[in-house]
């Protein structure tokens, strides 16, 4: 009696089990030539790469909007549209500009980068504040003692509590701010960092976008704010040693223009009464690098539009069949769907929501981007973050009920994690994870593509785009539904922010 009780039992749990995969199986049944026009749109030369602040990346959002709308998304409630604008300001560098320290000179675009500031002719005392960085809560004053009014300020680079290459570039407008308000007429951080002088002036040296996060203020301001590689022997060293010492600063000032572009955030209210009250977040990025020079120096007379196919219209079109499964059926939980703006310059639009969320991050409980280089692989999913939370089993299951296998943590030394918009969720202590196409390693398959003007929508294999967003909305699915909270693995060094 006992051994049919127990053969009974195992049989009604294999039929829930058999009867929830095969539920979940009829929730990502898309179809693919909806999926293929999607992306033919999203990846089109009408759109000209989707660059941020873009005619074409308007247009992206519009559409994207538009198709929330008719697979019956709604606005997050308290908000009248998808649509979360942000403030950013176009700054360009100046025409002009030279810093002299006693008998050493620095040449904007050579050994000299200037982020800000209007048109200056200043000849003041240079004096050294170590980060200058201000912390109460951790007892960080690098201006304590010191006497900055008037003078030009010289700093080491980043945040002294954080050496993570995106602090670094975090740190700038918040040291800029402190300067400013302390009364210096300049800032300069030295270029102390383990990169190449060249990669950084390539990326900064140029037309630039940057976030705004207090619409009253504006990224170009007063003050002259700069970088400077010094060479040997250091003219910083008399300065750090608090020498005496003049600095004579001449500049064109950086142009500075207001424009805006949005994400895009729906919600599907989850189906349980309880677990409704906590969201998952899943997030991609729509834009790309725009048109010709842009872009950067891939692109050549015959084809100049770089239209980001991969990277990352397979996102975005993942992210939009989630959100027609979702809307059709939902899942227990409640899932936020963010189309993120201005990943490629930083992911700004993320981080943006991070600090202005439409509903509350102390109830979101995970994050799953998805955003990649493209694919190599058509047997495979990138799992970008593998193990940092306890959803490696939802992962799986889903992989393996649409034939594909998982890639955990590919290129390990191109630091991924922290390159994609899962980072501004992490960083707030939410369990995140990029959930990416296959890509066993980068190779010639990945460069081929990845961020060149050959990345065209009628490269992409749809078949297994179809496969990728199944496996995408199936991962989410497990996760909304899981039993047992998201949660970071013990010991992240997120788990705590």
């Amino acid at each position: 009696m006992k051994n049919c009780l127990t053969f009974f039992l195992a049989v009604a749990a294999f039929v829930e089990i058999f009867s929830q995969t095969a539920a979940d199986m009829s929730s990502v049944q898309f179809d693919k030539a909806e999926i293929e026009r999607q992306l033919m749109y999203l990846a089109s030369d009408e759109l000209a790469g989707r660059r941020t602040t873009s005619e074409g990346g308007e247009k992206a959002a519009q559409y994207i909007a538009e198709q929330f709308k008719k697979y019956g998304v709604k606005p997050v409630p308290g908000h009248d549209s998808f649509f979360q604008q942000i403030p950013f300001d176009l700054s360009s560098p100046p025409t002009s500009a030279f810093v002299r320290l006693g008998d050493s000179g620095f040449t904007q675009g050579e050994n000299l980068l200037v982020f800000g500031g209007k048109a200056v002719d200043i000849k003041a005392q240079a004096i050294f504040a170590g980060h200058g960085w201000v912390d109460e809560e951790k007892g960080i004053d690098d201006y304590k003692g010191l006497e900055v009014k008037g003078k030009v300020v010289f700093v080491l680079p980043g945040n002294p509590t954080d050496e993570g290459r995106s602090a670094l570039f975090k740190a700038m407008s918040v040291k800029k701010k402190i300067a400013a308000e302390k009364g210096a007429v300049g800032l300069v951080e030295l270029f102390r960092v383990n990169f190449p002088w060249r990669f950084f002036k390539n990326y900064f040296g140029k037309e630039r976008l940057d976030m705004v996060m207090d619409e009253a203020s504006s990224s170009g301001g007063d003050l002259f704010y700069a970088w400077l590689q010094e060479g040997a022997p250091s003219p910083i060293t008399a300065i750090e040693n608090g020498e005496k010492t003049t600095v004579a600063i001449n500049s064109s000032g950086v142009g500075s223009k207001r424009l805006h572009a949005a994400n895009v955030v729906g919600l599907v209210e989850g189906a349980d009464k309880k677990l409704k009250e906590e969201y998952v977040l899943l997030s991609a990025h729509y834009d790309h690098l725009g048109v010709g020079k842009q872009g950067g120096a891939a692109y050549t007379p015959q084809d100049s539009i770089f239209n980001g196919a991969r990277d990352n219209g397979m996102g975005t079109v993942a992210l939009l069949s989630a959100a027609k499964s979702f809307a059709k059926n939902p899942p227990k939980r409640s899932v936020i769907l963010l189309a993120c703006t201005g990943e490629e310059m930083g992911m700004l639009g993320s981080a943006y929501y991070a600090e202005n969320p439409m509903a509350p991050l102390e109830k979101t409980v995970f994050n799953l981007n998805t955003d990649g280089a493209g694919y190599n692989s058509t047997e495979h999913i990138s799992i970008i973050g593998w193990g940092r939370t306890n959803t490696n089993d939802e992962v799986e299951s889903a992989a393996k009920s649409i034939g594909l296998q998982v890639v955990k943590d590919p290129a390990p030394e191109q630091d991924l994690y922290d390159r994609s918009d899962n980072i501004s969720f992490a960083r707030k202590g939410i369990p995140a994870l990029d959930y990416a196409p296959g890509m066993p390693l980068m190779d010639e398959g990945i460069f081929k593509y990845y961020h060149q003007p050959a990345d065209n929508p009628d490269s992409i294999d749809y078949d297994y785009l179809l496969r990728f967003c199944q496996a995408y909305t199936l991962t989410a699915r497990l996760i909304a539904d899981k039993a047992v909270k998201p949660a970071w693995t013990p010991g992240d060094k997120y788990e705590k922010p």
